[in-house]
């Protein structure tokens, strides 16, 4: 059967119930109100699975499900490099979130990444360690830092309320989401001017390290024909698996 998966619970799960709708597709769970499974009414070839964000992201990159729609930012952090392992299928236009690096707003001396590279380098030198950025996105981190060639820092793992880090002692940087900025303006932070990784929506994605059989292909081809009658998906998505 042909498996997709979308997120458990929360607001991007009610966009994604209203964005199948919206094609006429409708999804039931099959296990009640709280199952983990569920179909689409008409496709008895499709198995919908309820997971988290980050549980369909990394199951999408190791070929244990066909489909999933979860945010941009958590598959770019997953494979930094898509090219043979998903396929972006189509941004939903929901679930937007910029991946951003922000700062103390104390620092008025800087305000882009050429000014956190002078900061990383003079730390260094006075505390003899590294500068500290607190993230869940450590892949997108080092990507990002590589490109504005700054090296002088550690990535301390966030497992909580990153914007909180600076405050808590924890790091002086952080990298993190977010939708409007105000959360991280009530925290004194502000965002570099040059310090946007990655602007994030919800994304249709497929794995191209599941298996793609004859049959699963089919149902594919069906779905996103539903799904969007106005665009080749399925076509451009063919091109790419092996």
């Amino acid at each position: 059967m042909l498996t997709l998966a979308i997120p458990s619970k929360g607001r991007l799960k009610d966009n994604c119930n209203a964005w199948f709708a919206s094609a006429g597709v409708t999804m039931e769970q099959t296990v009640g109100a709280r199952g983990y499974r569920a179909s689409f009414a008409g496709f008895p070839d499709v198995e919908v699975m309820l997971l988290s964000a980050g549980e369909i992201a990394s199951s999408l990159l190791a070929g244990d499900i066909h489909l999933g729609i979860t945010g941009e930012d958590l598959l770019r952090e997953e494979a930094p490099e898509l090219t043979g392992r998903m396929h972006l299928i189509k941004p939903l236009g929901f679930g937007f979130a910029d991946v951003v690096v922000a700062v103390s707003g104390y620092w008025i001396d800087v305000s882009t990444m050429a000014d956190l590279d002078d900061v990383c380098a003079a730390y260094a030198a006075t505390h003899r360690r590294r500068l500290r950025v607190a993230t869940k996105y450590a892949q997108l981190t080092r990507s990002f830092f590589a490109q504005a060639r700054i090296s002088d820092y550690r990535i301390v793992p966030s497992a909580g309320a990153t914007e909180g880090a600076p405050a808590a002692g924890t790091a002086e940087v952080i990298v993190d989401i977010t939708t409007t900025g105000a959360t991280l303006k009530d925290n004194g932070l502000k965002i570099l001017d040059d310090g946007v990784i990655l602007k994030s929506q919800a994304q249709l994605a497929a794995s191209l390290t599941a298996d793609w059989g004859a049959d699963v292909r089919t149902s594919c081809e069906a779905l996103l024909s539903k799904l969007d009658p106005a665009s080749p998906l399925y076509a451009m998505l063919a091109k790419q698996l092996p």
